[in-house]
């Protein structure tokens, strides 16, 4: 979760847990029902999500932190995902200091 912001492949991923990348795909698809760069994706979007609400930073800030790197992939990994875009989510769920 410390590292959503660099790039990060199923390999990465494999020698970390120190297993090849095959039997990393399939334990965490077992233990989770989904793929390791769906995984991944899905924590990124939840970040961007945290950072939008919480913070006023723009988007390409946001995107770089969250690991999409830029605010073009950002917007579209976000409208696939959630059906609005990241300026659309901000305006609905922002929280501003006291809420």
């Amino acid at each position: 979760m410390r590292r959503l912001d660099e790039p990060l492949t199923v390999e990465d991923l494999a020698r970390r847990a120190n297993v090849s990348g095959r039997h990393l795909a399939r334990r965490f698809r077992s233990a989770t029902g989904t793929t390791p760069p769906q995984w991944l994706l899905n924590q990124r979007i939840r970040r961007a999500q945290e950072l939008l609400e919480h913070t006023d930073d723009g988007l390409d800030a946001i995107a770089a932190a969250s690991g999409p790197g830029t605010a073009t992939t950002l917007r579209r990994h976000f409208d696939r995902a959630l059906g609005v875009t990241p300026g659309e989510y901000r305006r609905t769920f922002r929280r501003r200091p006291g809420q």
